[in-house]
């Protein structure tokens, strides 16, 4: 849709505080950025990923290389924290993981340039969200099994109420005459909040999955 002119400003948020100041550093700082993950403090090696995982780094740069680092070294690329907000995934064992790629910074650094980042709860949208406008919510998924009940991604789990409060909050938008979407698992407890809509059941693939032929 941007790349056909359609889009003139988007307005991205996120509760997680190290992905908004990411995006916030590839939109403008992206060669400060690609500078400090060129450096040899991140190699993919288990004690590099250890050190890295361990510092509190102070400024935006180093906590956005920081942020890319883990993601990329990780244990099955997942993200999660602690109650405190600390990561706590182990080391993933990647063979060659593209810890710097130059190519796909560059391409996020352009396409973020009309964009406006946000660092909030999905309430947030309520602030700018115009009649027409299009706005898209992807939550932390339902959990439907007992393998698949990832809620980690801040120090603050997505829970049943903020289930319950998203759904309010899109009815509002819906309300106030904007297209909204949702992306959620399939349950019960998740049709039952959205009975007035028709929703559409999509079958996919995880990007997190322990089975490498299972991530989409």
């Amino acid at each position: 849709m941007e790349a056909e002119g359609k889009i003139k400003t988007a307005f991205l948020s996120d509760s997680n505080e190290e992905l908004i100041n990411a995006y916030s550093v590839i939109k403008n700082a992206v060669f400060d950025l690609m500078a400090e993950l060129a450096l040899p403090i991140y190699a993919n090696s288990e004690t590099a990923f250890y050190k890295i995982r361990a510092l509190k780094p102070t400024s935006e740069i180093e906590r956005a290389a920081r942020f890319i680092f883990l993601n990329k070294t990780a244990f099955n690329g997942l993200y999660r924290v602690n109650s405190k907000g600390g990561f706590n995934v182990p080391f993933g064992r990647y063979t060659n993981p593209r810890i710097l790629d130059s190519e796909n910074l560059l391409l996020v650094h352009r396409a973020l340039q009309k964009d406006e980042l946000y660092c909030g709860d999905f309430t947030i949208v309520l602030k700018n969200a115009r009649r027409g406008d299009l706005v898209y919510f992807d939550p932390p998924y339902f959990p439907i099994s007992d393998t698949s009940n990832f809620t980690g991604y801040t120090k603050d789990c997505f829970s049943q109420d903020d289930q319950k409060a998203l759904m309010r909050t899109f009815k509002t938008l819906d309300s106030r005459g904007c297209y909204v979407l949702l992306s959620n698992s399939y349950s019960d407890f998740i049709a039952d909040l959205y009975t007035e809509f028709d929703p559409e059941v999509v079958h996919a693939n995880r990007m997190i999955n322990c089975k490498g032929n299972q991530r989409g």
